[in-house]
């Protein structure tokens, strides 16, 4: 059995478990407290099986190690762009699931002109890489949303918080402050390491779809 092939099988284990989990484990997860700018990391976690297939497939996203638990400075420049990119991805690609567009829950890729939220999350990340932003303080990040259903966003730490763009809404928030449930994130050290933002996180749910049936 080939490389994909092995990975597209693992993927597929981890769905099947996910989906008979989540409705009683994802219960257990608790929100950021209010007024906590910085998110707690608990270890090393398993990624996304939709980022492990990406990775399967040689992205240039998944190579990047040796980085730095570090921040980006929040200057005007610094912002302005981030704004920029967070509001024209956004505005440039429409809204679909991975099922509409590819027959599958979970399929990550860079969008076109449609996708769903992880695939809005790679192209942010691609734009702001190209303008010079180190790929440690562009964080891939997986989260519940308000309805208990897996959602990826882009984690940007900064000196005065940890900050979140969505493709739900232009306006950048404090990850406090997006009424979201955060499950883990990439590490700031290497691409294909991920933390948990879950002092006791569950293993199944963490890999449920990050987006099947939402966008």
């Amino acid at each position: 059995m080939g490389k994909a092939a092995k990975i597209r099988g693992f993927a597929f284990s981890l769905l099947l478990l996910a989906t008979a989990d989540h409705a009683c484990a994802a219960t257990n997860f608790q929100k950021p407290l209010p007024n906590t700018p910085f998110a707690t990391t608990f270890g090393k976690t398993l990624p996304p099986f939709g980022y492990v297939e990406f990775c399967g497939r040689g992205e240039d996203e998944c190579k990047f190690d040796n980085g730095k638990i570090e921040t980006i400075a929040r200057t005007t420049q610094n912002w302005d762009q981030i704004l920029q990119v967070n509001r024209y991805v956004n505005t440039k690609i429409r809204p679909v699931t991975d099922m509409e567009l590819y027959g599958v829950p979970d399929y990550w890729t860079y969008p076109i002109d449609a996708g769903d939220c992880e695939d809005y999350v790679l192209l942010k990340k691609r734009f702001l890489q190209g303008l010079g932003f180190s790929p440690d303080v562009l964080l891939i990040t997986v989260v519940l949303d308000e309805n208990k259903e897996g959602h990826a966003v882009l984690t940007i730490p900064t000196p005065m918080g940890d900050y979140v763009l969505d493709n739900r809404r232009m306006e950048i928030l404090r990850w406090d402050q997006a009424g979201y449930t955060f499950l883990k994130r990439q590490s700031q050290i290497q691409a294909n390491q991920w933390v948990s933002l879950q002092s006791t996180p569950n293993i199944t749910t963490s890999q449920m779809p990050v987006s099947a049936g939402n966008k």
